[in-house]
């Protein structure tokens, strides 16, 4: 624990601006993804408080019966609580009792992460938005019907419009989409390997569904940034997408936009240049879609740096004046403060030199943003010194791993044939969960992952047309060689012998967990199910390139790929870099200084062990409430939900839920009683545990 927080709580430094005065209100809902149109994760319920908090008991449960994990943050709107299940479908609850409502089922497969749920209302008139793989439905909230006047039959289809055929993109809502008036703001996940199409905002209309504004995140010709791409990228080039999740000031009218990479994402060859808007916070006229400001994270991306979180605004004190201000965290473990108006950087940024390209074909950027403060909340470097010290025998291994990676810092470009050090890892950092802002004390609670990954390239010529498939399409999850990245990612390796060709195709084309679906369709797809058929893939001793079934004698200039995601893991499988493993942390704007550090997560075998404080791998976010505490879940492998004093972080409650809370949990009140609640049912993102979809509700007794 470092510090107190007592000076700087009177500094007030930091407030959730937009929805201050509606927090000072009894504010007995949940009714959005983020408490507020601001993003700030708060509540001024406070009838949980310090002193009470451990007596904190299960009011209800909602169990719904499906395997899949859960991701989601429902919403509580008078009383009424809406989430979904691990299949998409959309359901309504009292709140108080969790006793279900109605359900609606739209029949769509869909198995991907759903994060939550968008509702509107003006008047008499309400709905509840919802996307759903990739349809944006609008549901009547009370019947849960959906609404026929809304696009065709109630539903908008998200690929019309990003590609001459539908038919062959892909998309899916991960975030729900944000309000402005009258309109619905939507990005969507899309593949991170060509053929994607382009990450277009887009604004609808919440009562027709009809298209009111497009922004390009690939510019067209004459279009600002369409200069930082290849000609005519924005017909070929995919991606620069907002799967994260958006944020609006309501006041100004103002909605902000963060993207996440270009495709493909760790090489670059066919997109040479900066790339804007990829990797770029857009502040957008909510009205419009007219770009205001921008600020590229990070140029012509090769590392999957995803800005991973929707955006919190806050208010920074400076010189005796309030700035409205937004604060992005990302996947670097840094945190950017802007103002919100000007775009104006609220502590200094560098462009520093970057290290350049060995891989024939790139041209990395030549420099990268760096802020100067606040301070990262997660390692930037590894050296023998912050390796793992659970054992001496680890230690050593680890020392003698270390030496035969390559380990320059951050923005390093993948190369062939020898693994990069990249930390935070490919995971971040800060992920989609987001951090909390507390208008009483001014403080921002980040959680983080603390864990390092290897990445590496791979040259193939595509002289088989399965494999020139596989490589473009699946290797950077499952590996180069089909040999996958276990847990997380399985291996392929004999997958013929295990599901049918129909199996893996309706997988290929609906997605799983992690995986978004792909429009593979006729000699493609029958090439990558034979390639799936034959023998393991072995190296060449010359070129180090992969040989697999019978050339087709085709010669094609040499690619790159990317050989899989994978930890810098010791032999047991635990980070190979030292603890803590996952944090949380408590940060003071006015400082860039952390109030306290406490580490997030346990191993349950290792605190058996005697070693209970390494933290761990962690997805969803943190809320801070008026009671003085801050509630989270998110941790992969104990299945806790925890509440700690906001201050200084004591631990004051936990309990053990039946799978891993991944999501982020809310807080609302009903005939004044206060209720917390988790969707707890573990997912994608932590394929060691056991899924579900339960929905855990506490209260006091």
């Amino acid at each position: 624990m470092i510090s107190s927080v007592t000076k700087s709580a009177r500094l007030l430094v930091l407030c959730a601006a937009s929805l201050l005065p509606s927090l000072m209100q009894a504010q007995t809902d949940w009714p959005t993804l983020g408490a507020t149109p601001g993003n700030s994760h708060s509540s001024s319920l406070h009838q949980i408080d310090r002193s009470n908090v451990a007596r904190l008991k299960v009011a209800w449960t909602f169990d719904t019966h499906e395997p899949g994990g859960l991701e989601t943050t429902p919403i509580v709107i008078d009383g009424i609580l809406y989430g979904l299940t691990p299949t998409q479908k959309v359901f309504a609850l009292d709140a108080a009792t969790g006793e279900q409502k109605w359900t609606f089922d739209s029949t769509v497969k869909a198995t991907g992460p759903s994060r939550g749920l968008t509702w509107w209302g003006e008047g008499n008139e309400h709905r509840l938005l919802v996307g759903i793989a990739n349809f944006l439905y609008a549901l009547d909230p009370v019947t849960g019907k959906a609404i026929s006047g809304f696009g065709h039959t109630g539903r908008i289809d998200l690929r019309k419009g990003l590609g001459p055929d539908p038919a062959r993109v892909s998309i899916a809502l991960t975030s729900p989409g944000v309000l402005y008036k009258d309109l619905i703001i939507v990005g969507g996940r899309l593949p991170e390997t060509l053929p994607a199409p382009p990450g277009d905002i887009r604004a609808f209309d919440v009562r027709t569904g009809s298209l009111r504004w497009s922004f390009h995140t690939i510019p067209h010709p004459g279009e600002p940034g369409y200069e930082t791409w290849p000609p005519d990228a924005w017909k070929t080039a995919g991606a620069a997408n907002n799967w994260a999740g958006m944020t609006v000031d309501t006041e100004r009218g103002i909605v902000y936009v963060p993207t996440g990479s270009a495709v493909p994402d760790f090489y670059g060859g066919a997109r040479l240049g900066d790339n804007l808007y990829a990797n770029t916070l857009l502040a957008l006229d909510a009205s419009t879609g007219h770009l205001l400001w921008h600020f590229q994270g990070v140029h012509h991306d090769l590392w999957d740096r995803d800005f991973p979180s929707a955006p919190i605004l806050v208010t920074v004190r400076r010189n005796g004046k309030s700035i409205p201000a937004v604060a992005q965290s990302t996947k670097q473990g840094v945190l950017y403060v802007f103002d919100r108006v000007t775009g104006k950087p609220l502590f200094p940024i560098e462009e520093r030199p970057a290290a350049p390209s060995s891989t024939p074909g790139e041209t990395a950027a030549k420099t990268q943003p760096h802020p100067i403060a606040p301070e990262p909340f997660a390692p930037q470097t590894v050296t023998e010194q912050t390796l793992t010290n659970r054992t001496s025998e680890t230690h050593a291994w680890a020392v003698n791993r270390l030496h035969e990676l390559r380990n320059e810092g951050q923005f390093v470009p993948l190369s062939v044939g020898r693994d990069t050090l990249v930390s935070p890892s490919f995971e971040g950092g800060a992920e989609w969960g987001g951090p909390a802002a507390d208008p009483e004390t001014g403080i921002l609670y980040i959680n983080a992952n603390s864990y390092a990954s290897l990445g590496a390239l791979a040259v193939y010529h595509g002289d088989f047309a399965g494999r020139r498939t596989y490589l473009t399409q699946c290797s950077v999850c499952h590996g180069d060689r089909r040999q996958g990245s276990p847990p997380e990612f399985p291996s392929l390796l004999g997958i013929t012998q295990r599901l049918t060709h129909d199996q893996i195709a309706n997988t290929i084309h609906t997605g799983r967990g992690r995986m978004p679906a792909f429009p593979l369709e006729g000699k493609p797809l029958d090439d990558l199910l034979t390639y799936l058929d034959t023998s393991p893939d072995i190296p060449s001793k010359e070129t180090g390139e992969e040989q697999a079934g019978t050339s087709t004698g085709i010669t094609e200039p040499a690619q790159y790929t990317m050989t899989g995601y994978r930890r810098f893991n010791d032999p047991d499988g635990y980070p190979a870099t030292a603890a803590p493993w996952g944090s949380l942390n408590a940060l003071d704007l006015g400082t860039g200084k952390y109030l306290w550090k406490i580490p997030l997560g346990q191993y349950p075998e290792l605190a058996a062990q005697g070693l209970p404080d390494t933290g761990s791998e962690n997805y969803g976010g943190p809320i801070v409430t008026a009671g003085g505490l801050l509630f989270i879940a998110a941790t992969n492998f104990d299945h806790k939900i925890r509440a700690f004093d906001k201050t200084t972080g004591k631990l004051l409650w936990e309990h053990t839920l039946p799978f891993a809370g991944n999501a982020t949990p809310i807080t609302y009140s009903v005939k004044g009683r206060q209720y917390i609640v988790i969707a707890a049912g573990g997912s994608s993102m932590n394929p060691r545990g056991p899924t579900s979809g339960i929905y855990v509700a506490f209260a006091l007794p």
